[in-house]
Order: structure tokens, then sequence, then C-alpha cells
């Protein structure tokens, strides 16, 4: 019995005529036979859940650095809130799951140690700049099991590359910055609710701001809790995009106003704050002189644990090490690079 026919039946009776259906996908970058289980997209999600690069997620910064408590988020923690969040949405408006939360999990996988401060540190060193959804790809293209790759589908490689907002726009503009499917295109503002919310959460109750901080403008529009902020914002996306016919996903302009109005108050407030950003300076720091440490010593940076392929250059080899560094791979490096050591008997 063939299962992965037996869905891909269900998703033609179940799914929207404009979710992307498995049976229509583009395909692999290398042919590959298929899998009697699973679909293209639930298979793609298995890999990146089982990759290394996922794993590394959960050391790595999500707002505060190497944070003691149990409850802040990290990169991997965030990484499953924004598949929840996008989950959800893609199941109510009957588009393809799977895509959505393979999508999800994957879409940080390039991210560096330390948050944005280290996407920043990447992009000043690298000739030619450095993005970390440009680096998720190049993760499931081709460092992960060795040089060997994921082999992921079109679909999900597009959704990756294509998540990224920056400051920018909620809803990518009608251009190549907008993925090529819908499920990709719900990633991107999942992406922004959960980041918004559970931020903001961690702020609190980091003791960076108070609740009644938040201004009364962008609490009457998202709501006064955590649950609530959330609900507002999915149960939007949701109705919005249904009162289109499902065609395009949507915000109304209020809560694409508020959403943004958030963003940036957390800008202001937290992610630019003395008691947030001090430390990113340090770790800033760190990274540029062990990115030119290695630049200036191959023979260490071999024996550390990077990697050169014939393909790349010094620089680029380098920069994929640091990029797959957690957090406290950083901090050990630095110090047994940097810092005098205890001494021990030979």
């Amino acid at each position: 019995m063939n299962i992965r026919k037996h869905i891909e039946k269900r998703e033609a009776i179940n799914l929207s005529a404009y979710a992307c259906h498995s049976v229509n996908s583009l395909g692999r970058l290398k042919i590959e036979p298929l899998c009697t289980v699973r679909t293209l997209f639930q298979h793609d999600r298995d890999r990146i859940l089982h990759s290394k690069s996922f794993r590394r997620l959960k050391h790595k910064t999500q707002v505060f650095l190497s944070p003691e408590g149990d409850h802040y988020r990290t990169r991997l923690t965030h990484t499953l809130e924004v598949s929840q969040v996008a989950r959800t949405v893609a199941r109510a408006l009957e588009l393809n799951e799977d895509l959505t939360e393979a999508i999800a999990l994957g879409h940080d996988l390039g991210h560096t140690p330390f948050g944005h401060a280290g996407e920043r540190v990447l992009n000043e060193l690298m000739p030619g700049g450095f993005r970390h959804v440009a680096q998720s790809l190049r993760v499931v293209d081709f460092l992960e099991k060795d040089g060997e790759g994921l082999n992921l589908t079109h679909e999900v490689r597009d959704g990756i590359l294509r998540h990224s907002k920056g400051r920018g726009p909620l809803l990518a503009p009608e251009d190549e910055s907008r993925a090529g499917t819908l499920e990709g295109q719900i990633v991107r503002l999942a992406d922004i609710i959960a980041y918004v919310n559970h931020d903001l959460d961690d702020a609190i109750r980091g003791g960076v701001i108070m609740e009644t901080d938040l201004p009364t403008s962008i609490v009457g529009a998202v709501g006064d809790t955590h649950a609530h902020r959330i609900g507002r914002m999915v149960s939007d996306l949701i109705e919005q995009s249904m009162a289109v016919g499902g065609s395009r996903i949507c915000l109304s302009e209020e809560m694409d106003e508020a959403i943004r109005a958030l963003r940036s108050w957390l800008f202001e407030r937290v992610y630019e704050s003395d008691a947030v950003h001090s430390d990113f300076v340090k770790a800033s720091r760190m990274l540029r002189e062990l990115f030119n440490f290695f630049i200036d010593n191959e023979a260490i940076f071999l024996r550390e644990g990077g990697r050169r392929y014939s393909s790349d250059s010094l620089e680029v080899s380098v920069a994929d090490f640091i990029a797959g560094m957690t957090d406290r791979f950083a901090l050990a490096l630095y110090s047994r690079l940097f810092l005098p050591q205890p001494w021990r008997p030979l």
C-alpha cells in the first residue's frame, strides 16, 4: 500500500484550490526516489527536524544573551512558536499545513549566534554582505550532512529564502521578494506575530519594561494580555484572508499598523535599550575578533572544527563556521583562544 498516494488524494479533496498540493511541487534540486509513506513536504519537514542545525537553535539567542532563567525564548522556541501560528492559519485557510510547517521549521537555520548582532557583524565583514535568510538556504542546500545538503523541495527553499522582512513591510510586495506560495507568505507573517509577542513577554519577564508601559493605542488594537494579542493578530489574518476568498494572505489596515507600531516600540524600548544592547556590543566585538583571527590562522580554524570546501573562499568558510555556532560554543571558543587558561600539570 502506498500511503503517500493516499495522502495526496486527501489533499486533492480537502485543500483549497489556492493551496500548494504536494503532487504539484516543482521537485528537488536532485531527483531521488519518492517516499511511500510521506509526501514531499512531510519528508522535507522531517529532514529539517532531524538536522544538526535545527538542534543547535536551542542554544542561540532570541532576545536575551544566554539567559539564566528557564522560561526565556531561544531561537528554537521562537521557531516552534512560528510553526504553531503558521499551521493554525494554514489549517483555517485549507492550505498545505505540511509545507507551511516545513518552511517555518527551516526559516532560521542559518541564524548566527547572538541574534541579529551576529548577523550585523558578518554582514560588515563579508565581501558581498551576509543575510541569515540566504545562509539558511545555504545550510539546507549545502552545509548540512557534510556538504551534501538536505535536498529540499523548491517550495520549501523558496519560503525559507523569502520569509524575512527586517523592519520592512509586513506583507511582501508583489515582486521577487514575495514567496511563491501562500504557505510561504503565511510564515513571513507568523514570524513577526510570534516574535513581537514573545519578545514583549520576555522583556516583561526580564524587568526591561512593565506591561503598563505599552502605549494605550497599541493595547487598544492588539489587546492587554499575551493571549489576547496573539489571538487578535491570528484571527485578523485568517478573517481578512477569508474575506478575499483565500486567494491572498491579508491583514486589515488597522492590524497591520498596530503590529508595525508594536515592532517599532520594541526596537526603541527593548532591542536597542542599554539593558539588552550593551551585551550584544561585547558579543559583536568577540565575533569580529574570532573572524579576523581565523582568517589569519587557517590551521587553527581547521583544528577548532572549521571546514573548507574547494568551491569556497576562506572568508566564506569562516562565516559558515561562525554562523553555525551556538552562543555558548562561541563564548567558550573565544575564552580558550584569547583568554589565559588555568595551568594544568602535563
